[in-house]
């Protein structure tokens, strides 16, 4: 990845300089040449950077960036043209490195993602570390949607496709969402029964000691994953809870089966904490964070590419007037094939999969809409409020396949007119009065939901999100 993204970022790569016409190399060009290994070496490093400015890291590569740069204004060229040349290339990737590092590491996106990642660090200190220190251990309910609405927005985050981007966005989602995963693990802890009594077997008193220490480890992890607990280490961590886990396959509990049962609950605790702790090289592997290599997104991918083409072709024959082009079993076999996809509890893949579900429930709803309307046949006696409900539904399957068909930003004048006409059928639906008819009432109750849903898709097709 870094020397693929070196390569387009400077072109060819540095040749080391022509040799001189005696057969040896110039000792100028012998030094550019050790220049521009480094910064080759030092260009990898940049690539994978993901951090900030105040970072040590950042410092250290600013700083041999830096020293490389005066060592490059140093190399005498003695006025010779190819000296030059090798001179100047390198002290413009040297350049492009110091912009792309800072670029990086200044990004609003990147601003962004660091504030979202103390906010969940403020959050998780007021509402788990906090209470744990004072003994109260119950995870309330707003705390947990807190999170939750924090990874939605974390995947929300611009990159622009930068790798470093990616990276940090990946990086703070994994502990975000681990964080989510130790808490649900506890609210669902706080709904088991109470351990075993003491009087039941020998090793109950020693399991519940250690359902105990693991209740603190849990704290202890989520102060780690949100970098609040300077002193310990994840590595630490991890040895007490394996050797906990050595400890408890030493019990003897044979003979017992609830005894055995609340062990292995004890185990699988552990186990499930332990998940969490290999968290140093996270975000390395670029398949991780670079999702567009993900397997389970190029699934999503082809589901895609086939529901365009299945669209095309509907909306097509509905500018035309004609409907006998009608894929909904196909459209259900996508929606099933989308739902064996797997996210891998990856917060990105699973927005990605939504998306891809909505646009196809779109599709079938608008379908669905179109034939209740070829099928519909109003009898005399048909209440008047009932048939404004569906002369406004008939408005809304027309301004649905402008929607469905919508490809601009919401700055267009097609995206606002779109989104007018929309807010003109509620208001329509608005003025109905059923007059005591309770179909009406069902009516317009499924109209106003359909034209709520239809600003809904508009609003999510110009979001601009991306993996």
């Amino acid at each position: 990845m870094a020397v693929r993204w070196l390569c387009s970022l400077f072109g060819k790569p540095f040749d080391g300089g022509k040799r001189m016409d005696n057969g040896s190399q110039h000792p100028s060009m012998a030094r550019l040449h050790e220049i521009q290994q480094e910064i080759a070496r030092l260009g990898q490093q940049v690539c994978a950077f993901s951090g900030l400015q105040c970072d040590r890291e950042y410092r250290r590569l600013e700083r041999e960036l830096t020293r490389l740069q005066l060592e490059v204004d140093q190399v005498e060229t003695e006025g010779k043209a190819e000296l030059q040349q090798a001179r100047k290339r390198a002290a413009q990737e040297l350049e492009g490195l110091l912009r792309y590092l800072e670029e990086n590491a200044t990004h609003p996106s990147r601003l962004a993602i660091e504030e979202l990642s103390q906010e969940a660090q403020r959050l998780v200190e007021q509402g788990v570390v906090e209470p744990q220190r004072s003994g109260a251990a119950e995870i309330s309910d707003e705390l947990v949607d807190a999170i939750q609405e924090l990874v939605l927005r974390l995947t929300q985050v611009k990159t622009g496709g930068r790798v470093p981007l990616r990276k940090a966005r990946y990086r703070a989602l994994t502990r975000v969402c681990a964080v989510q995963d130790v808490m649900e693990g506890r609210a669902r802890q706080q709904t088991l029964p109470l351990p075993l009594s003491e009087g039941t077997h020998a090793a109950v008193q020693r399991i519940n000691q250690v359902m105990v220490q693991v209740s603190g480890a849990r704290s202890q992890l989520v102060a780690l994953l949100m970098g609040l607990s300077g002193r310990d280490s994840c590595a630490h961590l991890s040895r007490v809870l394996t050797e906990l886990l050595v400890e408890l396959d030493a019990l003897d509990v044979s003979g017992n089966a609830s005894v055995r049962n609340y062990r292995k609950r004890v185990v699988e605790e552990i186990n499930g904490l332990l998940k969490h702790l290999d968290l140093e090289g996270e975000g390395d592997d670029t398949c991780r964070y670079d999702l567009a290599q993900n397997d389970s997104i190029r699934q999503i991918e082809a589901v895609r590419g086939r529901v365009g083409q299945l669209l095309g072709e509907v909306l097509r024959q509905a500018g035309a007037g004609e409907f006998y082009f009608r894929p909904k079993a196909e459209l259900q076999s996508l929606l099933t094939h989308l739902d064996e996809v797997d996210t891998a509890r990856n917060p990105c893949i699973r927005e990605a999969r939504r998306r891809s579900v909505l646009e196809l429930q779109a599709i079938i709803t608008f379908l669905d809409l179109r034939e209740a309307l070829e099928r519909r046949q109003p009898g005399m006696e048909e209440h008047p409020s009932h048939r404004a409900v569906w002369q406004v539904l008939a408005s809304l399957s027309d301004l649905q396949a402008r929607v469905l068909g919508f490809d601009g930003k919401r700055a267009d004048k097609s995206y606002m007119m779109l989104e007018e006409l929309l807010t003109k059928q509620l208001l329509a639906l608005d003025a109905v009065d059923p007059q005591g008819d309770q179909m009406t009432k069902a009516a317009r109750k499924q109209a106003v939901k359909l034209a709520q849903n239809i600003l809904s898709y508009l609003d999510m097709k110009t979001d601009e999100w991306e993996y």
